[in-house]
């Protein structure tokens, strides 16, 4: 794996990010805490998820360790979310401009609730854009099914855009 891999990476999952959150921003504070299937309570609670995911990782990746939970409630809408992870790409970004290939294989070792873990630092950053993809599906989902959708969030359609 190649940094610029991971960076060429990260500046999909922002652009992925946009993309839903464009989409949500359409919904009614109705529509937005609607339950929904696929967990976190609804779509507001998913996206916070996406977003406490991607501060905490990014906590552990520049400070050693995970951060406490972020709450909820300082983050009511789409626009609030949105503010935060534009923060964070900014701080996720400065962190990648600092690594090199060979950053990339050293390993990482912190703890969890299970006791303590070592991967190999880019396992982590691609488990965090994983996480991404895997929550906007959800997202993509749930936003389509309230007739707003996000559109084709596909890496490709990515890479044609650029």
């Amino acid at each position: 794996m190649r940094i610029d891999d991971i960076r060429l990476l990260f500046r999909y999952n922002d652009w992925a990010n946009d993309k839903i959150l464009d989409a949500a921003e359409a919904l009614t504070p109705e529509q937005l805490r609607a339950p929904n299937k696929f967990g976190w309570g609804n779509l507001l609670g998913l996206l916070f998820h996406l977003m406490e995911a991607h501060y905490a990782w990014r906590h552990m990746l520049t400070k050693g360790e995970f951060t406490a939970f972020l709450d909820e409630s300082d983050y009511p809408d789409v626009d609030a979310i949105r503010a935060f992870m534009r923060d964070e790409r900014g701080l996720l970004g400065a962190y990648l401009e600092r690594l090199d290939d060979d950053d990339l294989d050293s390993d990482l070792t912190y703890n969890t609730e299970h006791g303590p873990r070592t991967r190999t630092l880019w396992h982590c950053l691609w488990h965090l854009a994983n996480h991404g993809t895997q929550h906007r599906s959800e997202c993509a989902a749930i936003l389509t099914g309230l007739g707003h959708s996000p559109g084709d969030l596909d890496f490709t359609v990515f890479l044609n855009q650029r």
